[in-house]
């Protein structure tokens, strides 16, 4: 009864399965699946410490950390209204959680309403035990054995920033007198545009750039940069109609647009796709753009270290 306030699912398949509630259920309907006392490895994800030692001195010198892969064990109970739907439910749990589908997705939702995901791969812990306290003829207990390679927990997506840039008019206007000149705004140059990350941890940006677009520099608060510099005959680098999402996230780290295209080549040298550390910081942003139909999207994931 003390889980009703917190929701908590399993989804297989890479997150594309049948999502299967653990908590949450407010009838006596049967029959069900539900999490018991006792989920280990849910908090402080684990940590490996580096050191250095010196034969002239007591102890080590911390060098570095390392957050490492989370362990995680959630003890499970099925009850079937008999041994048929006992069967069904258990086939159902190992189908979704068998790693050659993929990983399972864990998600935890608070009284707050904000949802948390873990993205796991089964372990073990559902191999069977006929013991009297272990299962019975309706019933039967595992303790699930998941390890999330990644061991933060992300909410849903938030978008950071957008930005829209006005078009451009012709600089000579026959039907109007040269003076006052009017200019508009095709270039976005700024060194220190405020960021703000909800999470825990540093997250990995997602930038989505529509052309048309002559260049671009987005520089972190730490001075890391990337982009791709204007072309010497003054075409766009971006096309007109062109969507380049540039994806900073390990394991991704590509430059494509919406036609499959790889903008990584063009990079200027030295590139360094940064994130965004937690709390409020500060990124330098760059964007020469050649009419109103140009925009720029900062999005990302917060991590956080629990759920």
């Amino acid at each position: 009864m003390d889980w009703g306030h917190t929701y908590v699912s399993i989804t297989g398949s890479n997150g594309e399965g049948e999502e299967i509630p653990l908590t949450g259920f407010s009838s006596r309907e049967w029959p069900t699946i539900f999490i018991q006392p006792g989920a280990t490895g849910l908090d402080a994800p684990p940590v490996v410490l580096h050191a250095d030692e010196s034969p002239n001195l007591d102890g080590s010198m911390f060098r570095s950390s390392r957050t490492t892969a989370r362990e995680v064990m959630l003890p499970v109970y099925l009850y079937g209204i008999d041994r048929r739907t006992l069967r069904d439910l258990k086939r159902k749990l190992i189908r979704a959680l068998d790693p050659r589908n993929g990983y399972c997705v864990l998600k935890f939702i608070e009284s707050d309403s904000q949802p948390r995901y873990l993205y796991c791969y089964y372990k073990g812990g559902m191999e069977g035990n006929e013991g009297e306290d272990q299962a019975g003829f309706r019933w039967v207990r595992y303790g699930i054995q998941l390890s999330a390679f990644d061991p933060w927990f992300y909410s849903d997506e938030i978008q950071v920033a957008q930005w829209a840039f006005g078009g451009g008019t012709a600089f000579l206007r026959p039907t109007e007198p040269l003076y006052p000149l009017k200019l508009t705004k095709g270039t976005m140059s700024e060194t220190a545009i405020p960021l703000v990350n909800p999470g825990d941890v540093e997250a990995w940006p997602i930038w989505q750039i529509t052309g048309p677009v002559k260049s671009f520099t987005f520089t972190s608060p730490k001075g890391e940069s990337f982009g791709i510099s204007a072309r010497p005959d003054g075409s766009d680098v971006v096309p007109d109609g062109r969507v380049l999402t540039v994806d900073t996230r390990p394991g991704h780290k590509t430059l494509k647009d919406d036609t499959g295209t790889n903008y990584w080549p063009m990079l200027a040298p030295n590139p360094s796709l940064w994130s965004i550390p937690a709390g409020r910081s500060t990124a330098g942003v760059h964007v020469a753009a050649s009419a109103s139909t140009a925009s720029l999207r900062l999005s990302l994931r917060p991590r956080y270290e629990t759920y």
